[in-house]
């Protein structure tokens, strides 16, 4: 049976039912009688919704939908309200005792009666609303979906959606070349090339394959990629910029003038040949201010500027030698091409489009306005269909309606176009997709932190023999695989996602419509009558204001200058029925111990406050899912969190930015004994095990459920009892472990059996042999070494790792010599040492690190030559030389050096002493 936006409703009440029986009492029957008329009411709702997304419902039928998704809500506050209430019941009668028993339990039937009076009327409206849409000729409809389920198991996501990312650019590579030739050819003047062109035609793209290009990566001694959008914060850019140039833009005053920061920046990169992207300009204004921070050098600088705006582009032309190029849209050959790739992208002849769809595929391309986006967006929704001829006529049918009445596409139905793939998703995709119009445009999320969120908002449904994580995970792969979610990976392991621009104007015009959130700002201060998930931007001055609907379940901040104690006493007092708290960076030192009263509480996020204590009423969190307080003041979290059953994710780590790397960088907190009584536990990062050392240990063994784990402060006392735990952790993905100081030497030998699904470990210890577990460890992607001056050479043990792909080194080892033998290290895309003062020769053969793409060398004193054997890393694309001898440079000189022929083959060498 297909689902509609009643479905989690219809859920919610059937575990009211099963959960909360005893304390339903007199209740019980209206919500049964409730969940009943609901299922009746959910095929006229699919009728509904399926003429709806065709547009052919009139007026009074949208209304209807309306006054559903109203009384939906409203169900939703009043079960929410009554657990509250039972809640509160509950505290009140364990904390006063047997003796008023009976009294309280009389002032809790009040609002027990107010609830089943709530349920009655809201029966009696959806009965009304019911017959109103009979009148309204709506039928009940028990057909489902069209669409196909993805297999998402059957491939890896990452890989394939990675692999998809380099075919779309394919058809740009013309243009690239000769802007890449423009940037590292031509005169020694700064110049600024601006691409313009509309929506979805390919300028960022293209500007990204240009900056990621490794000639021009070496061509350069700096380069910036600064995303400016429609609402930008002028002193924020030259932050950014300067911070990434090199200028430590984040040491800066927060309160340094405009002019101050354009001085700055222009300083900083007068003696530098730069090359600086401004993606996504839409005012005049923001080169005007600017220009004035990017000096024309003479040292051959380029910039970049994307643009819809010709005014802005035609602006930026100010010399002969800058350029404005206006963005065609696509051939028919090259929007095949993208089509092909994308809508065949499961088939065995990958891109292969059959001989019956061939004719039909070509009249949906034609009506994609040659736009890449477009394109690859139906390309991702015909993925998902079956391949048959009706499926896809379906398809293009919609195309053809959403056209305005002329047989000529036009620019304008771009919209309505990329809308098909939105209405195309399964009723559980949508509210995924949606939660991207909570973030500011060009927002950049990880996926473990949507994963979260999407569990704490009840969007994920439990699977078979799969956590809600697990599930989660398929739910953003399925969106990846529609081409509605783009991402980038970070390090090796976590996605950042974000939606393009124009898929996020029109998440935020569904997302009003549906009043599924909305945002409160200095330019936007009018809120709807109902509000489900609210974004606050820049203050929180006029919330009490402006928010008069406390049945809001979600409250994000977004770049808060001022966050009073009055704000938070109105958002505890006030929003008793929220489930999400998001304060990241906020200029909050303070959490106030009313926080214990928002019951329903799953997420609360501190990272980057000044917080330093979280109060003991946060043990009144039942419902607690994810605690992060990365990057804050917190050092010991009290006991009362041990409270905290359902809690999932407890993240604590925070890193001291004043001190180089060392054992004293990251801090982490300590907790007490009980924390074992956390089962559901899947993530404690990072925790330290000193000064408690038995008392951690016997904790630990009872968290069997841990995914992620990391440890602070070890001891080598602790090395044994440490080995036991860590070999009962069978869901164990990710481990870190950091001793007590770079004395400390411990023993990690004694695991036998290693966590099977382990894919990164990072050892920050000096260790008397590197443990011999660690080349069972067939799953593993990720190794870092740090402090561990081993004397055996590590290699050895390390070479025949299946997966391994990352491989860091930072003062691990004291020998004279790495030895990467032949077929070694078959899957190794990066390797960085760092400061092996003792290392003299490092050899490669032939057939070692085929795949090897980066490759660091930093501080080896006694390394006087290139390693033999480098030559054959045929693959490699990036070198970074940092801290070497000065012999060991001059031999890599591009005119006379002795080893320049080892490395000419390589695109990106950076050098220097």
């Amino acid at each position: 049976m297909a689902e509609t936006f009643l479905s989690p409703i219809i859920e919610k009440l059937l575990q009211l039912l099963t959960e909360e029986a005893k304390s339903l009492k007199g209740v019980g029957r209206e919500v049964e009688s409730l969940k009943d008329e609901l299922e009746i009411i959910q095929p006229f709702l699919r009728d509904a919704e399926a003429k709806s997304e065709k547009g052919e419902v009139n007026d009074a039928a949208k209304v209807w939908l309306k006054q559903i998704r109203k009384q939906a809500d409203r169900i939703e506050d009043v079960v929410d309200e009554y657990l509250y209430h039972v809640e509160q019941h509950r505290h009140q009668r364990g904390f006063i005792g047997s003796l008023r028993k009976a009294g309280h339990y009389i002032k809790a039937l009040k609002p027990v009666y107010d609830i089943a009076s709530e349920i009655k009327d809201i029966k009696e409206s959806l009965r009304e609303i019911k017959d109103r849409g009979v009148g309204y000729g709506l039928r009940p409809l028990e057909h489902g979906s069209s669409s196909r389920s993805i297999d998402v198991e059957r491939r890896d996501p990452r890989l394939g959606s990675l692999f998809m990312e380099e075919d779309e650019i394919v058809g740009i590579d013309g243009a690239s070349k000769e802007l890449i030739r423009r940037w590292t050819e031509g005169p020694s003047m700064r110049s600024v090339t601006s691409l313009v062109g509309q929506g979805g035609i390919g300028k960022t793209t293209l500007a990204r394959k240009v900056y990621n290009d490794a000639a021009v990566k070496a061509h350069f001694d700096c380069c910036a990629w600064i995303t400016v959008s429609q609402s930008y914060d002028m002193k924020k850019l030259l932050r950014i910029t300067l911070r990434q140039v090199g200028g430590a833009g984040e040491r800066i005053e927060e309160d340094c003038a405009e002019e101050e920061l354009i001085s700055l920046l222009r300083h900083h990169l007068q003696k530098q040949r730069y090359a600086i992207v401004f993606d996504d300009v839409w005012k005049k204004d923001f080169w005007e201010v600017m220009k004035h921070a990017l000096p024309n050098n003479d040292k051959g600088s380029r910039i970049i500027i994307t643009t819809r705006n010709v005014v802005v582009a035609n602006l930026c032309n100010e010399s002969c030698f800058d350029l404005v190029q206006e963005l065609q849209t696509w051939s028919p050959e090259m929007a095949w091409q993208l089509f092909c790739k994308k809508a065949f992208c499961n088939d065995k002849s990958v891109g292969s489009c059959p001989q019956e769809l061939e004719q039909l595929s070509r009249e949906i391309i034609s009506k994609c306005l040659g736009l890449p986006l477009v394109i690859s967006t139906i390309g991702g929704l015909l993925s998902t269909k079956e391949r048959v001829y009706s499926e896809w006529s379906k398809v293009l049918n919609n195309l053809n309606s959403e056209y305005e009445r002329t047989d000529i596409p036009k620019i304008t139905d771009i919209p309505k176009i990329l809308s098909l793939s939105f209405l195309d998703l399964p009723y559980h995709l949508k509210p995924c997709f949606l939660y991207f119009g909570i973030f500011p445009a060009d927002h950049r999320i990880t996926d473990r932190v949507l994963y979260k969120l999407w569990i704490a908002e009840g969007f994920v449904r439990k699977g078979k023999n799969k956590t809600l994580e697990e599930v989660a995970e398929e739910y953003l792969d399925e969106l990846i695989q529609r081409s509605l979610v783009l991402f980038e990976v970070k390090n090796g392991v976590d996605r950042l996602c974000k939606v393009h621009d124009l898929m996020h104007d029109i998440i935020l015009t569904r997302a009003g419509e549906l009043c599924f959130c909305q945002t409160l700002s200095e330019s936007k201060s009018s809120l709807s009558e109902r509000i489900r998930r609210l974004s606050i931007h820049h203050t929180t001055e006029t919330v009490s204001e402006m928010v008069r609907d406390y049945r809001i379940r979600s409250v994000f901040l977004f770049d808060i200058h001022k966050c009073s104690k009055s704000f938070l006493s109105y958002l505890f007092e006030n929003f008793k029925l929220l489930k999400i708290l998001d304060l990241q960076d906020a200029p909050l030192d303070n959490l106030p111990e009313e926080i214990g009263n928002l019951f329903h509480l799953r997420y609360l996020y501190l990272q980057g406050t000044k917080v330093k204590v979280l109060p003991k009423s946060i043990g009144k969190l039942r419902n607690l899912q994810t605690l992060d307080i990365t990057d804050t003041l917190v050092r010991e979290l009290p006991l009362e969190v041990n409270k905290l059953r359902n809690l999932r994710h407890l993240i604590a780590l925070s890193i001291n930015k004043d001190i180089g790397f060392s054992l004293d960088t990251y801090y982490g907190v300590g907790i007490r004994e009980g924390i074992g009584r956390l089962e559901e536990l899947q993530t404690l990062s990072r925790v330290e095990a000193y000064p408690d050392r038995v008392g951690f240990m016997k904790e630990l063994q009872k968290l069997k459920n841990l995914k992620y784990l990391g440890i602070l402060k070890v001891t080598a006392e602790m090395g044994k009892a440490l080995g036991v735990s860590i070999e009962k952790m069978n869901h164990l993905e990710e481990f870190s472990l950091t001793s007590i100081n770079e004395d400390e030497v411990l023993d990690l030998n004694n695991i036998s059996s290693p966590p099977p699904f382990l894919h990164w470990l990072q050892l920050t210890c000096r260790l008397q042999h590197l443990p011999s577990w660690i080349s069972k460890l067939h799953n593993l992607k990720g190794l870092e070494l740090n402090f561990s001056r081993l004397t055996d050479e590590p290699l050895r043990c390390l070479k025949v790792l299946p997966n391994l792909a990352f491989l860091d080194m930072f003062e691990a080892y004291e020998g004279e010599e790495l030895h990467f033998e032949e077929g070694g290290f078959q899957k190794l895309k990066e390797l960085k040492l760092y400061n092996l003062e003792g290392l003299k020769v490092v050899k490669i053969d032939r057939g070692a690190l085929p795949l090897l793409e980066k490759l660091v060398f930093v501080s080896f004193p006694l390394m006087k030559e290139m390693p033999p054997g480098i030559q054959h890393l045929t693959n490699l694309k990036y070198l970074k030389i940092r801290g070497m001898p000065r012999e060991f440079v001059v031999r890599l000189q591009p005119d006379e050096g002795a080893d320049y022929w080892k490395v000419q083959h390589v695109p990106h060498v950076d050098s220097s002493l």
